[in-house]
């Protein structure tokens, strides 16, 4: 009877650890580029959301406060700010939305009492904003959010007088 002997060679040891480290090495380079599209995609959402959130918040009042004839530019202290007037309980107010100091701020206020931009209340920081009425009852509002990302939207009255 022969008695085989079992020559164990390097390779039989080396081979399931350079497969192991292989391995190693890709889910290592796998996880990588998942954290970099990751981060990629946050902060180009993230961009996104803050050059159209100034427009969505004004075209969302334009929306609440559209009645006949109540939406118009007007010029308060020198700068152009949207005027969007509303009549509650016998009584007239006129909310002001308009571009101040890096801000976009909205200043509520009756009809009789003197408005001043100061007074506003910040709705958020932007670099610019602007409107224009392209013809009556259409409106184009542009937006420059603090990365200098542009953003324009029309906006129509659907309550025209």
């Amino acid at each position: 009877m022969k008695v085989r002997m079992q020559h164990r060679h390097v390779i039989d040891f080396t081979f399931p650890i350079a497969v192991f480290f292989v391995f190693a090495a890709s889910s290592l380079v796998v996880l990588m580029l998942a954290a970099n599209i990751y981060s990629t995609q946050t902060a180009d959402a993230n961009n996104n959301y803050m050059a159209r959130t100034s427009l969505s918040y004004v075209n969302e009042k334009i929306r609440q406060n559209d009645t006949d004839g109540g939406i118009s530019i007007q010029t308060l202290e020198g700068q152009e700010c949207l005027a969007l007037e509303l009549s509650l309980d016998s009584a007239s107010y006129t909310t002001y939305i308009y571009p101040y100091h890096g801000n976009l701020k909205e200043l509520f206020i009756r009809e009789g009492v003197e408005a001043r931009l100061q007074d506003g209340r910040d709705i958020m920081e932007i670099q610019d904003f602007s409107i224009e009425e392209i013809q009556e009852g259409l409106f184009r509002l542009t937006s420059v959010d603090i990365d200098g990302k542009k953003a324009s939207l029309i906006a129509a009255e659907r309550s025209t007088p």
